[in-house]
């Protein structure tokens, strides 16, 4: 089992930064990839990015288009910590944003994570 644990998120002006945080404890953290979820008020939930067990080498990390060039998906496996650094926030934006963990590298649909925090509000005003 792996307990996920987020931080950070709340309100900010658009155009704004907000990181969130996931940090992990129960299994070797390293041992699973890791991403980044979000769903808005009456949508599906939908990736934002995903990283690998490593977060290096060769493409490491993959973002969906409304994220690509503002935010930013990291871990540190010293610390079991995922993050997700974004800036110029934008309202539409705001959503419920989930860390999750799986075995499967690159997956950008949730069934393929076993793992999942409790979610933090994000809220971006105009």
């Amino acid at each position: 089992q792996v307990q996920l644990v987020q931080s950070g998120g709340g309100l900010v002006q658009a155009g704004g930064s907000l990181r969130l945080s996931c940090v992990a404890s129960g299994r070797t953290f390293s041992d699973f990839a890791s991403a980044w979820f979000r769903q808005a008020p009456g949508k599906g939930r939908e990736i934002v990015a995903t990283i690998t067990r490593s977060g290096r080498g060769v493409e490491p990390t993959h973002y969906e288009n409304f994220a690509k060039g503002r935010f930013t998906i990291s871990r540190d496996n010293t610390k079991n910590t995922v993050f997700l650094q974004m800036d110029r926030l934008k309202p539409e934006d705001t959503a419920v944003y989930y860390c999750a963990a799986g075995t499967t590298e690159g997956a950008w649909a949730d069934r393929w994570y076993n793992y999942w925090g409790q979610g933090t509000q994000v809220t971006v005003s105009s």
